[in-house]
């Protein structure tokens, strides 16, 4: 059994910007579709399992006035029928027959136990269970499709009934988040955006008449080559002019200026007016406007526009707070109108890591029996010669962490870590240092500012060692770095600064990842999934193999790249952990202790998999070089590469 939630979604830039960019496939001048599209704090919840057929049921109140339970069996011609009815059941049927004729799948049970969307209001219900469809037989048949492939199999499922949606429709499958969606021909990219402040939305069905049909009808008349003015300037306003509109919003979220982004959508408004609806009757939109032009509101809003193909259909706003975001939707419910709220809110940035240093270093032995491991002179490539703690705890200050949590194993360990990073040498030793060496003995002593301590007392494994920290941590995302591997970025970017723009951008559990010989795969964790990105950096990760044999791994862990050959990747030794990790890994330590046992290791592993199977991973592929010292070989090649 498998709970899903998919949302709804809405449009905030760029409407009819898909199917206008579709039109490049012909007329190669015009531009590429732009859409700023976000899922929305309301969805459909549900529990999936295989099945022998496909059938839909539901517990859900919201919907039980329309539904009926529905079967059917996994056959072609029946799917196909019930896909053409018409019936409420048309899109779900849609996408299993698509999924049928390609993957040779079984059926599956889905039960809808809660929806919060509502139909027929613009926000793409029928397009969310359509992904909804997709992603249940995605993950129960291991299909490893990507989100992007779930929703380009949404999107067939519902050519396959009588809808004739657009591409961004599907924007659902990616969340509730902002994404900028380029609609170039038949080629789609979709990309994550940063919300520096939080962005109270409000949306609502007018509650009025709309003609979609009929828009598109007209709107479609102009391409894929305009033959007057006015379709030069329909091509213009879904072109070259949206465009310059997004890139000013995408600019604007990011640097969490509301106001400006308010005005912006007026801004939008006004050239769809100018430009698109005199291309169309039904464009004609009085409700709206009226809406639009309301004192009343006008004074707890930035700004607001129309939505999704526009006319009397649905109305959005930005409101100034989140007390406003309130008035205005308690305003519009008691004018008749169905509001509801969605509140964009920044991504927790990583502030704060960890650094687990708790260990013996027995596979150093003797050296480690006066010296800790991470205190081991490392050469650098600007002829200093630094502690590998130190080393990395400057990966972290350049990266913009603020603070830094190290796992010892005892209390008397801190003596080391204080008399280095926080006292200061005696004037006699500092004299001896040259000028540049001096300067260099401040900063050390600000990373000392930066650091906490807590304690291993007892040596349970290393997910035990990291769950030490959680108080630490705070419910907020934290880094993790291996105290005894280092780390050389290829770039201008530390390589933990890459993995947290990354975190930025998809907000989910992460982990660096690096590719391996298929010779050396068992003396690793191996990870396995799909690429999210064109350029394979972003692994959506599907399976956590730890250490399996290389016939296994050929046959089941190969990832393909570029030029079609399996690649196998291990952790690259940086994560970006979400509060639900800590959480797993109080629950497996509870787990141990009621059982009595407590020489069980609590390994990091499990409890990342865990999280993987709810809430899913990303694996992030970085600019970098990592180079482990944590055994003679490695730290004989850590010195010798590591300066160069």
């Amino acid at each position: 059994m498998i709970k899903l939630f998919v949302p709804g979604r809405l449009c905030l830039f760029g409407e009819h910007t898909d199917w206008a960019g579709h039109y490049r496939t012909m007329n190669a001048d015009i531009m590429p579709g732009a859409s700023i599209v976000t899922g929305i704090e309301q969805g459909i919840y549900a529990e999936v399992e295989k099945s022998s057929i496909f059938e839909m049921h539901s517990d859900a109140e919201e919907i039980n006035s329309v539904w009926h339970d529905f079967s059917c069996r996994m056959n072609d011609t029946e799917l196909k029928r019930v896909a053409r009815s018409g019936s409420f059941f048309c899109y779900c049927a849609g996408v299993a027959s698509y999924m049928l004729e390609w993957y040779k799948v079984g059926g599956v049970r889905i039960r809808i136990t809660k929806m919060t969307l509502p139909m027929k209001s613009g926000l793409s219900s029928s397009a969310a269970i359509c992904v909804l469809v997709a992603r249940a037989f995605n993950l129960l048949y291991n299909l490893n499709l990507n989100t992007l492939g779930e929703m380009n199999i949404a999107y067939v499922g519902e050519l396959r009934t009588s809808s004739r949606c657009g591409r961004l429709d599907q924007a659902c499958a990616f969340g509730v988040k902002p994404n900028l969606m380029t609609f170039d021909g038949d080629e789609i990219e979709v990309k994550g955006l940063n919300v520096k402040k939080s962005l109270y939305w409000v949306f609502a069905d007018l509650c009025a008449e709309k003609d979609t049909i009929k828009i598109l009808s007209d709107l479609n008349k102009a391409y894929p080559f305009a033959s007057t003015e006015a379709e030069q300037n329909l091509h213009k306003a879904l072109g070259e002019w949206n465009h310059d509109l997004v890139q000013k919003a995408i600019k604007y979220m990011a640097n969490g200026d509301a106001e400006s982004l308010g005005r912006l959508m007026t801004e939008a408004e006004d050239m769809f007016d100018k430009y698109v609806a005199p291309m169309s009757s039904a464009l004609w939109a009085p409700k709206l406007h009226q809406v639009l032009q309301d004192p009343q509101i006008q004074q707890w809003v930035w700004g607001g526009k129309g939505v999704g193909s526009h006319g009397d259909g649905s109305v959005q706003f930005l409101a100034r707070s989140a007390e406003d975001q309130q008035r205005v939707i308690d305003y519009l419910n008691a004018q008749g109108m169905r509001a509801y709220p969605l509140t964009l809110r920044p991504v927790h940035t990583v502030r704060k890591a960890i650094i687990p240093v708790a260990g013996f270093g027995t596979r150093l032995y003797p050296a480690t029996r006066s010296l800790k491991k991470d205190f081991f002179p490392i050469p650098c490539p600007d002829g200093m010669v630094r502690p590998v703690i130190l080393i990395l705890l400057e990966e972290l200050v350049k990266s913009g962490v603020e603070e830094i949590c190290l796992v010892l194993g005892s209390e008397e360990e801190r003596i080391l870590y204080t008399e280095f990073f926080e006292r200061p040498l005696s004037e006699e030793h500092l004299r001896k240092l040259n000028k540049e060496a001096q300067e260099y003995e401040n900063r050390i002593l600000d990373i000392g500012k930066r650091l906490h301590y807590v304690y291993q007392r007892e040596k349970r494994g290393f997910g035990h060692a990291v769950y030490q920290a959680a108080e630490f941590a705070n419910n907020e995302p934290v880094l993790l770095l291996l105290g005894d591997t280092l780390y050389r970025s290829q770039s201008n970017k530390p390589c933990a600064l890459q993995l947290i723009e990354q975190y930025e951008r998809y907000n989910q559990l992460m982990i660096s990842i690096h590719p391996v010989p298929l010779a050396e795969v068992s003396h690793y964790g191996i990870l396995s999934g799909v690429w999210e990105d064109k350029d394979h950096t972003i692994l959506n990760v599907s399976v956590m193999q730890e250490k399996p044999k290389a016939s296994y791994a050929e046959e089941f862990l190969g990832v393909r790249n570029k030029e079609g050959e399996r690649e196998y990747y291990s952790v690259f030794g940086q994560y970006i952990l979400t509060p639900e990790v800590f959480a797993q890994l109080e629950s497996d330590i509870m787990q141990a202790d009621e059982a009595g046992d407590m020489t069980r290791e609590i390994e990091l592993t499990a409890a990342l998999e865990a999280v993987r199977q709810k809430s899913g991973m990303m694996g992030i592929r970085l600019k970098g070089t990592m180079y482990d010292m944590g055994n003679p070989t490695a730290l004989r090649n850590c010195v010798r590469y590591f300066s160069k």
